[in-house]
């Protein structure tokens, strides 16, 4: 049975990225996104590195989703011996003014589709003794986050899981690596509407998509537990990691605050 790398948010950003670093090593892809248009461009463009492409259409925020991505790749046949959950989103704002219908997919996106997906793959890659994950955590997961409470705390959880499991199956063939990136050149930020936070004004600070990508696949095939993306992020974390937590949030939120507070 031929193997493959399953790439969850795969049509932009770091997923993207992800995706053309493992199709020239000549590993087969799924490739799963919300848009089927986007997928088919993506797949198009990838077909001449001459590796196997599927694409399937999920969109991660349903409460079954995650579940139904995993039956729809056991139906067709496909043995994933690499997973990447990547997807993920944040919604900008105080807690008290934010949609909570809106934190509750994204928690549902970020915590809930890796649990699910990472406990079923992980019990074929068992079975083969064989396989790697990629968990795409963040630099938020280090500490709280005023402005994107709900972001960084399923960050913290991803990152936590991710180091827990790894050490779980320390004895077995099995990888496991988290991502750290910091802030990148994606959509992340249109998309949680953050485009008037202090964080994101200069482009020219942010890491390229394809530098974090990079990163963490050269972490991953190394084995490694985990990685963060960029020389000044590290030493963000390393300094947040002797720093007390309410002073960690009282400096994030100056970061992060609004260009115009009034809009606060």
């Amino acid at each position: 049975m031929e193997k493959y790398t399953l790439i969850t948010g795969a049509t932009s950003g770091i997923g993207y990225e992800l995706a053309k670093l493992f199709a020239k090593d000549g590993h087969n892809l799924i490739l799963v996104s919300r848009t089927k248009a986007e997928l088919d461009n993506v797949a198009k463009e990838l077909a001449s590195l001459n590796v196997k492409i599927e694409i399937l259409v999920k969109d991660l925020f349903g409460q079954n989703a995650a579940a139904e991505l995993y039956d729809e790749v056991k139906a067709k046949g496909l043995q994933v011996n690499i997973l990447v959950n990547n997807a993920g989103q944040g919604q900008y704002g105080q807690f008290k003014d934010t949609d909570i219908k809106r934190e509750l997919d994204i928690i549902r996106l970020n915590i809930c589709s890796v649990v699910v997906l990472t406990k079923a793959f992980l019990k074929d890659m068992l079975a083969h003794n064989e396989g790697k994950i990629l968990n795409l955590s963040s630099i938020a997961s280090k500490g709280p986050g005023p402005y994107q409470s709900i972001y960084h705390g399923t960050k913290a959880f991803i990152q936590s899981f991710t180091e827990a499991i790894r050490s779980e199956l320390k004895d077995t063939g099995i990888v496991v690596t988290a991502l750290l990136p910091g802030v990148t050149d994606t959509d992340f930020f249109n998309k949680a509407d953050m485009l008037d936070s202090k964080a994101v004004q200069d482009k020219s600070k942010m890491a390229s998509p394809a530098d974090v990508a990079k990163d963490g696949y050269d972490a991953l095939m190394s084995g490694k537990d985990m990685v963060i993306s960029g020389t000044m992020n590290k030493m963000q974390v390393g300094i947040s990691g002797i720093t007390p937590d309410s002073t960690v949030a009282d400096e994030t939120k100056k970061r992060q605050e609004p260009v115009d507070k009034s809009k606060k």
